[in-house]
């Protein structure tokens, strides 16, 4: 599933299509889109509800398949690749951060973070060196032992983190991260994906409704019924909410 075309691009979306058919209706939720993003990028993806966004996330990390177009991360065509090959590429390469956590209530923090690393050759002990160090750089070692129920969602959502960084993924994406918490807690979740970026050099793709949120990334590109918008349609449409 090697590509080799573009050396530049972390992450490569062509002409990327996805069409969704509810009984006669055919739904066109991305059209014709590009997006290239660098390696070390911090991509903030905005939109309003139904514009494509996680359709988006779900195509680069290789849960769903365009109709056309091609998607490549890391060099390998995700869009070519069998239901096998997609499991042992998101293993190695992808990390998710999800809005509701999706942490197993009757695991541990611990237990929940080493999940991923289960589908791996890796040993019991190096497992739990892992574990160690991705629960530590969330600022949860102290957690290690408590179960979901026992952390604010703040903490859970650090958990999901934790899991998300684990194997050491290529590449981080995150859905609404902050969308389930308070302000205070949404911050210092931004704060660890900034550092996350800054610190460690993940490369991350992060939808977000929050202009808060996203003003914490590096960049921001805005899908609206699954297009892309130009410079001069962001400028507008900022234009038009200052006036608002």
């Amino acid at each position: 599933m090697t590509d080799s075309t573009d050396k530049e691009a972390l992450v490569r979306v062509e002409g990327v299509h996805k069409i969704y058919t509810r009984g006669s209706e055919k739904i066109d939720v991305l059209q014709n889109l590009d997006l290239k993003v660098p390696e070390g990028d911090f991509l903030a993806l905005m939109g309003p509800s139904g514009s494509g966004k996680t359709t988006l996330l779900n195509l680069i990390g290789g849960l769903d398949r365009p109709t056309s177009g091609v998607v490549a991360v890391a060099g390998e065509r995700v869009d070519k690749a069998s239901g096998r090959q997609l499991a042992k590429w998101r293993s190695r390469h992808i990390g998710f951060v999800f809005q509701f956590y999706n942490l197993l209530p009757v695991l541990t923090a611990e237990r929940n973070v080493e999940l991923p690393l289960l589908l791996t050759t890796l040993s019991r002990k190096q497992r739990a060196k892992h574990v160690a160090t991705a629960l530590d750089v969330v600022g949860l070692a102290n957690r290690a032992k408590h179960y979901p129920r026992q952390l604010s969602g703040g903490q859970e959502q650090r958990v999901g983190i934790a899991r998300a960084i684990v194997s050491d993924p290529t590449l981080l994406l995150c859905d609404e991260p902050t969308g389930d918490l308070d302000s205070k807690s949404g911050d210092e979740i931004l704060d660890l994906l900034v550092a996350l970026n800054r610190d460690h050099g993940k490369t991350i793709i992060m939808v977000t409704h929050d202009p808060h949120a996203a003003a914490r990334a590096q960049r921001t590109v805005y899908l609206n019924k699954g297009m892309l918008m130009s410079e001069a349609e962001i400028a507008e449409m900022r234009a038009a909410e200052a006036v608002a």
